[in-house]
């Protein structure tokens, strides 16, 4: 389907919705005055009353009737079409849908996209990319991890970006529009970062491409959907900003940062011990340059308290996740970007030190006790 409309907006492409959420083929029976209005502003019977017999009027509006009547019918039958695809979908998902994740384990985009697929119980197989050669992805133009490969029946499709992959298959889940489809409602753009650097953004990607109907099932109002896009938004541009400060802190973190880096990744005996001493030294350097660019305080760890603290006033006390009785976009972004840090210095700190606690072990809890899809 075509997108009704693109706008810019603060960098970023934002649909202009029609009939309820998702795009829909306007009938002909509906557009007819408009494209009349639009061909002159008469009507055809303003052409009748110049000299046309009235049966060819008659039965021009009855063609145009049935022709109306015939685009609806189609129209219904393909939501039916879509419905039935759905249902089969929940049913037979594990058949229908086979990923690969290209990832690095200890990458906060990575560990999103694995936090919505395990708690969507979606099988998937892991490709660990070495992140100096990157080998394994060298089919893609997209240089990047995250990158998901679906293949649904005979179609393949790359999905990259994580807020895309996770909007994309979430619309899925929800919808059952194919894949192929879905993908298209979040195209590439280039676009200058502050650096002034050219980078890949997507448009939309914190969108599901839902109607009416099947944003209503999914969402208890317009401010649940608007709160879960917001925050899902802030882990992307602002948490995940704070993983790298936090964890390279200082040359003690920063080595054990990276040999956690080297035991969970994909290096070779040689180039993991290179990896370990360089890249601890060097990230610990970066790390510097990076408080600076983002402006975080002298000590880092402020900033990562304050912004736990946040999140858990924003989710509150009466409800246990910000979905409500159970994790949302949100919640699962918020809780993969944290999660890269178990293990180190950084994350007992949070732990210890904010208010985060509970609300991460639920939503632990909640993937650990994801039903397993059939």
């Amino acid at each position: 389907m075509a997108l009704a409309a693109r706008a810019l907006w603060s960098g970023r492409c934002v649909l202009a919705w029609r009939l309820g959420g998702r795009p829909r083929p306007l009938l002909l029976a509906q557009s007819w005055a408009g494209f009349a209005g639009a061909a002159g502003g008469r009507a055809p019977a303003a052409a009748v009353r110049r000299g046309s017999p009235r049966l060819l009027g008659a039965v021009a509006l009855a063609l145009g009737g049935a022709l109306g009547l015939y685009h609806t019918a189609r129209w219904h039958l393909r939501a039916q079409d879509l419905r039935a695809e759905h249902s089969a979908a929940q049913l037979s998902l594990s058949s229908r849908l086979q990923l690969t994740l290209y990832q690095y384990k200890t990458c906060p985009f990575c560990s999103k996209v694995r936090a919505f697929l395990d708690f969507h119980a979606l099988p998937y197989q892991v490709v660990e990319v070495n992140p100096v050669r990157r080998a394994e992805i060298k089919f893609s133009s997209y240089r990047k991890v995250p990158i998901l490969m679906a293949q649904e029946g005979e179609s393949l499709q790359q999905l990259n970006d994580s807020s895309v992959i996770i909007s994309a298959l979430k619309t899925y889940l929800v919808s059952g529009q194919p894949l192929e489809e879905i993908i298209t409602y979040y195209p590439p753009m280039k676009a200058m970062n502050d650096q002034g650097k050219e980078v890949t953004e997507f448009c939309n990607k914190y969108w599901l491409m839902l109607d009416e109907k099947e944003a209503q099932q999914m969402y208890s109002g317009k401010e649940a959907r608007t709160e879960e896009m917001k925050w899902r938004q802030w882990a992307d541009d602002w948490l995940v900003h704070l993983i790298s400060p936090n964890v390279y802190r200082t040359p003690a973190e920063a080595l054990a940062s990276f040999d956690y880096i080297v035991r969970e990744g994909k290096f070779g005996a040689v180039e993991g011990a290179v990896a370990k001493y360089m890249g601890a030294a060097a990230m610990y350097l970066i790390s510097k340059r990076l408080k600076s660019r983002h402006h975080l305080r002298e000590d880092v760890r402020e900033d990562l308290y304050e912004a736990a603290n946040k999140w858990v006033a924003a989710v509150g006390k009466d409800r246990p996740f910000m979905g409500g009785q159970k994790p949302n976009l949100a919640d699962l972004a918020v809780y993969g970007v944290l999660r890269v840090m178990e293990g180190l210095e950084a994350f007992d700190d949070l732990m210890r030190h904010t208010r985060i606690q509970p609300w991460y072990l639920r939503v632990e809890k909640a993937i650990a006790e994801a039903p397993p899809v059939h």
